[in-house]
């Protein structure tokens, strides 16, 4: 956000619906990825610009709304096939991904925390070059060690900013979205991003590890679904997340 406004770009940082300050869908467990990016066009539409919140919304949007669309950038996760994610069917039982899928059992999990331990897992989960699977009988905040520190450019002011805001809008409805609507039909007809997209990755990024990732992008499968496709490939020793806060690089 801060690189952003110094290039003298307007950037504005929405909290979605049911995330931090702004209230829950009346029900949550039938939120949706469209409620994501009907609120994103309201956003557009009030002439501003959405925060990135994940991959699949970014190229939701953009086959949606085309027209309000000039270009996509994301950082860590490229565009990918609409549908259930395959490669979660090749890893194990115990994938972060799979276990937050499960109704009950995440909040069973995260209710041992209070919102700011939640938080601080979490950033350190996803900071690190390693999918986050946990093995049977343990639960995914069973991966973080009590005394692992904080990502160094994570701080103690983030993370209390952050672990106020969860308190208050808890995570029922984060939980549901992403991992619990990945089987959403989405009812579109154009499946072709159109509009240049850039795609940013940490030669140290988890995501790299998922099962035929390397592959899909290599030999260029991408480009069928964004033909103006661009990659950018950060040095090998770099996590695209920290590369998210290394502003003037990003």
């Amino acid at each position: 956000m801060i690189g952003l406004a110094h290039s003298s770009f307007r950037a504005i940082a929405p909290d979605y619906r049911g995330h931090e300050l702004s209230d829950p869908p009346s029900q949550p467990d039938k939120a949706s990825y469209r409620d994501l990016i009907s609120g994103v066009f309201g956003i557009i539409d009030s002439l501003a610009i959405p925060k990135n919140f994940g991959g699949r919304p970014t190229y939701l949007f953009a086959l949606a709304y085309l027209d309000r669309v000039l270009g996509v950038i994301t950082i860590g996760v490229p565009i990918v096939p609409l549908g259930l994610l395959k490669f979660v069917k090749k890893l194990p039982e115990g994938l972060y991904i799979s276990r937050w899928q499960e109704p009950g059992r995440a909040e069973a999990d995260f209710r041992r925390f209070d919102a700011k331990t939640v938080v601080w897992n979490i950033y350190i989960l996803f900071s690190r070059s390693k999918i986050p699977i946990a093995v049977e009988n343990q639960e995914i905040m069973d991966l973080v060690d009590p005394f692992d520190p904080l990502p160094p450019w994570f701080t103690k002011e983030d993370l209390a900013a952050y672990g106020a805001l969860y308190e208050k809008s808890g995570f029922q409805t984060a939980l549901h979205i992403p991992y619990r609507a990945l089987r959403e039909e989405f009812g579109l007809t154009n499946l072709i991003v159109k509009v240049p997209s850039l795609y940013i990755m940490g030669g140290k990024d988890y995501v790299n590890k998922f099962p035929g990732i390397d592959y899909y992008i290599d030999i260029g499968r991408v480009k069928s679904l964004s033909p103006i496709w661009r990659f950018n490939s950060c040095p090998k020793d770099r996590i695209s997340f920290k590369n998210s806060r290394r502003t003037s690089k990003t």
